[in-house]
Parts: C-alpha cells; structure tokens; sequence
C-alpha cells in the first residue's frame, strides 16, 4: 500500500512537471503603457481562443497551456503586436508607441527575427515602391505593380527554400499557415508536403491541414458552388443564372478600407468588359444593410450586389474560408475557377488574355 501511494504521488508529480513545461509564461514591461487591459489572441490545439490582461504602471503578464511554439497577436491601444510565443519563460520590452517591441526567451522568435533578416534587401525595395503607390501615372503604376509582384515571388521562392531545408521548423510550419491564409490549393499544398510529419502532426501543422480541405473547393480548375444569396432588394440571385460569361466574384465590406481602394479599379474593368462576357458579382461582408447600400451609391458599383447579412459568417465566405478582403474568384463561362485574387493591374492582364 505504501509502495502504491509512492507511485501515485511519483506519477503526480511527473504529470504536473509535463504540464508546466508546456505552459509558456510571458512578462511584458513596456514602460510609459497606461493601466487597463491587453487582448491576446492565440490557440488551444485547434481553437482560437481570446485573453485579456491587466496592465499594471507598465506591467503585464500572461500564462497559458502551449505544447507547441506559435504565432500570438497582442492588441494594444496603439495597434498590435505579434510574436512566436512557446513553453518557457518569454520576456517583452517595448515603447508605448510599439516602434521598438522586442522579444526575449523565444527560440522561433529568434528564428523568426533571423529570417526577416535575411530578407531586408527585398522588404527594403518593397517599402521604398509602396511609398510611390497610387502617386504615379498609369504606365508606371503597371511597372511598379509588376516590381512589387516580381519582389513577392522572390519572397515566396526563399520562403519555398528555408521551408525545404527546415521541414521540422514551427517557423517553417508558420510560413506555410502565413500562405494558407490566402493562398491557392495547389501552392499551399506543394509547400505543406515539404513539412516533415512531426510538424505535420503539430498542432499548428494540424490546423493547416483543415485549412487546406477548405481551400480546396476553390483550387483553380474547381466548380464554384452554386449559390443562392439576396441582392439589395431582398430577390434571391443564383449563381447559375450567370453561367456562360466570365465572372468575378467579389468579396469585400463597406467598412473594409483596402476593398473601397480596389472599388475603382473592379469598376474600370467592369466597364471595360461589361459587353464582352464578363460581369461582376460584390458578396459583401457586412451586417447592416443601409451601410452596405449606402457604399455601393458611393463607390458607383453598377453590377450585382448580394449579401446575406451576416458578416464575417457570410455562408458562401465560410464555404471558402474567406479569412481577409479583399478577395475573389474569377471564373469562367463553365463556372470553372480559373484565377483568385487579382487586384491592381493584375486582374486588368488576366482579363487582357482572357477576353481579348
């Protein structure tokens, strides 16, 4: 009975010992920082879930249960933060303004820091063409977008390269989830089949693999779903009524700022294509009804506009794990997806070589 009792408290003990090394424990000193409270939005397994912390002449902390390392977003009243949070002791000094925010106590942090290093010499050339973005004539505005696209596939080609020669990485693991947000079937899956099955297996490496069942209804070359939504009108609009002409479908939001900056831009090509088998669907992302009406008059959005109401839970946005907007889909006269997210001059040349 005695030997019995040992092991108990023996196995106890251990069991207590596993768990509080998977806990990560985050002090945060940001000198300056006004008292109330911090929002931090992380995962349990597969689960988003939310924490709020007090903030104390400066101070906070945070603990939470984290088997493995991942990617926690911190909204402060300025903005908001992210870094690679993991088991351990992590420390966070920064200025109230957030222009200096550094992480200690976090080994993919320091991955993570190490590979933003390395690729300075693009992010550099990027800030530099987004400071001319919109100020230039249209010739050059082609010429700049087409720089910051070459500068993109540079970045997605050296992501494709450190995620080969770091398949176990979680940070390797978080620049595939990073793709998975917006990215096409085909890309993310190449890259996430790199992955070792350690990290496969990961939480994280987990999540990606229910992202990827989603982003599969809309692989290029797959049938749209046939949807039935409500124009501004209350009269339900099926999809099916538009089969025969190329269409883009339009996912954004009156209070999405970036969609009402590309508004124009989808308008220059609906009335540059409009009477040559291409038409224009808006699913929008709003709520309230008089806000969405209200955005349509004053972008001047002529074409098809449906909504069911209900936000972020859009249904046909939740069947296509729609996770930002702007967003769309382009397909074709057989209702066959043939590109996703084209903006700028992009979507004028995929266009150029579809309809001319």
């Amino acid at each position: 009975m005695f030997k019995r009792a040992n092991y108990l408290i023996v196995g106890l003990l251990l069991f207590n010992l596993v768990s509080y090394s998977q806990n990560t424990h985050v002090t945060g000193n940001i000198p300056g920082l006004k008292a109330g409270k911090l929002i931090i939005h992380y995962y349990k397994d597969t689960v988003p879930a939310t924490d709020t912390v007090e903030v104390k002449n400066g101070k906070f902390t945070w603990t939470a249960k984290m088997a493995d390392p991942q990617k926690v977003y911190i909204m402060f009243p300025t903005g908001f933060e992210q870094f690679f949070a993991e088991s351990g002791n992590i420390k966070i000094t920064a200025t109230p303004d957030l222009k200096t925010f550094e992480v200690k106590g976090s080994k993919t942090q320091d991955e993570s820091d190490a590979y933003a290093k390395s690729l300075k010499d693009l992010t550099d050339q990027e800030e530099s063409l987004y400071g001319k973005y919109g100020k230039v004539s249209k010739e050059e505005q082609a010429a700049l977008e087409a720089k910051l696209n070459d500068l993109a596939m540079q970045k997605r080609a050296r992501a494709n390269a450190y995620i080969t020669t770091h398949p176990a990485s979680d940070f390797s693991t978080s620049l595939v989830a990073d793709r998975a947000m917006m990215g096409e079937y085909n890309d993310v899956n190449d890259i996430y089949q790199k992955l070792d099955a350690s990290a496969q297996q990961s939480a994280q490496g987990q999540r990606i693999a229910i992202r990827l069942t989603v982003l599969k209804k809309s692989a290029l070359g797959e049938k749209i779903l046939d949807f039935t939504q409500n124009d501004t009108i209350g009269k339900p609009v099926q999809f099916a009524s538009f089969k025969g002409k190329y269409v883009l479908v339009d996912f954004w939001a009156s209070w999405c700022g970036p969609c009402r900056g590309e508004n124009p831009n989808v308008l220059k090509v609906y009335n540059e294509y409009k009477d040559k088998n291409f038409t224009v669907v808006g699913i929008s992302l709003d709520d309230k009804a008089d806000r969405w009406e209200k955005a349509i008059k004053e972008d001047n959005m002529p074409w098809t506009q449906l909504s069911d109401l209900k936000g972020w839970k859009n249904e046909l946005a939740q069947y296509y794990g729609i996770q930002a907007i702007p967003s769309n889909l382009l397909v074709d006269p057989e209702g066959k997806i043939v590109a996703k997210d084209l903006r700028g001059e992009a979507l004028h040349s995929k266009l150029a070589e579809l309809l001319k």
